[in-house]
C-alpha cells in the first residue's frame, strides 16, 4: 500500500508540474546536435562560437510599398543581422544562448505574434578568435516570411568550423513585420549586397568593431532558403527575366524598381562581385512563375550547391528547382533531392513551443517536413554545405562527399553509414 500511494503522489505531482528532473547540458538536445546516424562532416568544428546581434541602416532604397502615381519615394532602410564567428569563450562564460523568436505573421490577425524561445550553442559577445583568421564569410537569407534565427543549427555549425556567418532579418519580410510581396521581391538581392559591403567596412583592418580584421569578404560565400534562394542567385548572376520584371510592376503599381536587376540591364551586369566564390540554395523559388528564362540560367557561374524537396509545392521541383539546375549550364553544380519531402528543406525543426495551446498548426506547419525527420534534415544539410563550402572556400579536399553516384543503390555513399543514405538522390554537371 506505501509503495502504490508513493507512486500515487509521485504521478499526481508530475502531472500538476511540481516535480522536475534536473538535466545535465548532454540531456538537452539542441538543433545541430548529432544523431546517431549523423553522416561525417555534420560534427561541430573545435572553434568556439560566439555570436553578437548588430543593426544596420541601408540609405536612400526604393520605398516600393509606398510608390504611387510612378513616384518612389526613397527611405533609409533598417536591417538587423545576427553574427556568428570563431571565438575565444572562457571556461567561466556560458556556451549556449538563448534566441528570442515569435510565432506568427504580422499581418494576418489569425495568426497573431506570438513570442518563443529557443537554445542554441553559442556563447552571447564573446571575445574573437584571431588566431587562425581572417575567416571565410557567409551570408545567409531566410525565407518569406522568416527571421535571421531560422537556420541556427548550420550557422552555429559553420561558425565552429572556422567561418563567419552572418544572418539577415530582410526588412518587411519577417514574422514581425510581414508586408507586401513587392519588397520581397526588390530588396532581397540588394540586402545581400549592402551586406557584404558593410562586412567588408566593418571588417577591415582599421575598424573599431569585433570585426576588425576577423574575415575576409573576398572568400564570401551566400546562402539562402526559399526567397531566400531566390535573391542569392540574382546576386551571383542569375538575372531576372522580362517576364519577372513585368509581374513586379503589376504587383508594385507599374514601378520599374526591379529593372537593375534582370539580365539586359546594362547595371545588372556592373553589380556582379567578384568577392562571391560559391552559393547554396535551398528550395529557391521563381521559376515556376517565370523569375528566369534561359538567358538569365546562363548568366549564374559560380560553383552552386542547390538542395530541394523532390515534391516542393511552393518552389515546385521539376519546373522549379530543378528547372534552374538544368538551365544554370555555365556553373559546376549540384542538386541534393530529399525524395518525398516538400519546401522544408532548410529551417530548424518545429520549436517544442510550437506546441503549446493557442498556437496555430500552421506555425508548427511553417517549420516541420511531413516526410522527413528534420534533425536528420539538419545532419544532412551540416554535411554537404560543409563538404562544399570546405571546398570552394578553404579548398579542402572534399570532393569525394559530392561526387557521389546519383543514388546509394550500389551502396552507402560516402561519408555515411550503412543504409543511411537512403532516400537521398545527388546530381552533378559541370559547364
Amino acid at each position: 500500500m506505501k509503495i502504490k500511494s508513493i507512486c500515487y503522489v509521485v504521478t499526481l505531482l508530475v502531472s500538476l508540474g511540481t516535480v522536475s528532473f534536473a538535466q545535465t547540458p548532454g540531456d538537452v538536445f539542441i538543433n545541430g546536435d548529432l544523431l546517431p546516424n549523423s553522416p561525417d562532416l555534420a560534427a561541430r568544428g573545435n572553434q568556439g562560437v560566439g555570436v553578437r546581434t548588430l543593426k544596420l541602416v541601408h540609405p536612400g532604397q526604393v520605398d516600393i510599398l509606398h510608390t504611387k502615381d510612378g513616384k518612389q519615394p526613397l527611405y533609409d532602410r533598417p536591417l538587423t543581422v545576427e553574427i556568428w564567428y570563431p571565438a575565444t569563450v572562457p571556461a567561466s562564460k556560458p556556451t549556449t544562448v538563448t534566441y528570442e523568436s515569435v510565432f506568427g505573421r504580422a499581418n494576418d490577425p489569425k495568426r497573431p505574434l506570438v513570442p518563443f524561445t529557443f537554445m542554441g550553442r553559442a556563447s552571447r559577445d564573446a571575445e574573437p578568435d584571431l588566431s587562425a583568421g581572417p575567416y571565410p564569410l557567409v551570408i545567409v537569407s531566410h525565407g518569406y516570411p522568416g527571421s535571421r534565427l531560422l537556420l541556427t543549427y548550420l550557422t552555429e555549425n559553420l561558425a565552429s568550423k572556422g567561418y563567419v556567418v552572418v544572418a539577415i532579418d530582410h526588412t518587411e519580410s519577417t514574422y514581425s513585420d510581414l508586408a507586401a510581396f513587392p519588397s520581397t521581391l526588390l530588396n532581397r538581392p540588394l540586402d545581400d549586397l549592402f551586406v557584404l559591403n558593410e562586412m567588408a567596412r566593418l571588417g577591415a583592418k582599421t575598424s573599431k568593431t569585433f570585426l576588425a580584421g576577423l574575415l575576409n569578404v573576398d572568400n564570401t560565400a551566400l546562402i539562402g532558403y526559399s526567397m531566400g534562394g531566390y535573391g542569392v542567385l540574382n546576386v551571383a548572376g542569375a538575372g531576372f527575366s522580362p517576364q519577372a520584371l513585368k509581374m513586379f510592376g503589376q504587383m508594385a503599381t507599374g514601378s520599374t524598381a526591379l529593372e537593375p536587376r534582370t539580365m539586359d540591364s546594362p547595371a545588372y551586369k556592373a553589380s556582379m562581385d567578384a568577392r562571391i566564390k560559391a552559393v547554396v540554395a535551398f528550395a529557391p523559388w521563381g521559376m515556376e512563375r517565370g523569375v528566369w528564362d534561359t538567358n538569365g540560367l546562363a548568366g549564374l557561374t559560380l560553383p552552386t550547391l542547390f538542395v530541394a524537396g523532390s515534391k516542393d509545392d511552393v518552389s515546385g521541383y521539376e519546373k522549379g528547382i530543378k528547372a534552374i539546375y538544368d538551365g544554370a549550364i555555365h556553373a559546376d553544380r549540384y542538386l541534393l533531392t530529399y525524395v518525398n519531402a516538400r519546401h522544408n528543406v532548410a529551417p530548424n525543426p518545429p520549436p517544442p513551443a510550437s506546441l503549446r495551446p493557442g498556437v496555430s498548426a500552421d506555425d508548427y506547419m511553417h517549420y516541420a517536413e511531413p516526410a522527413w525527420n528534420e534533425h536528420r534534415i539538419n545532419n544532412i544539410n551540416q554535411h554537404f554545405v560543409t563538404a562544399f563550402l570546405g571546398m570552394h572556400l578553404k579548398k579542402l579536399d572534399y570532393a569525394k562527399y559530392l561526387d557521389l553516384p546519383e543514388t546509394d543503390a550500389a551502396g552507402p555513399w560516402t561519408g555515411f553509414k550503412p543504409r543511411m543514405s537512403v532516400g537521398l538522390e545527388m546530381r552533378h554537371a559541370k559547364p
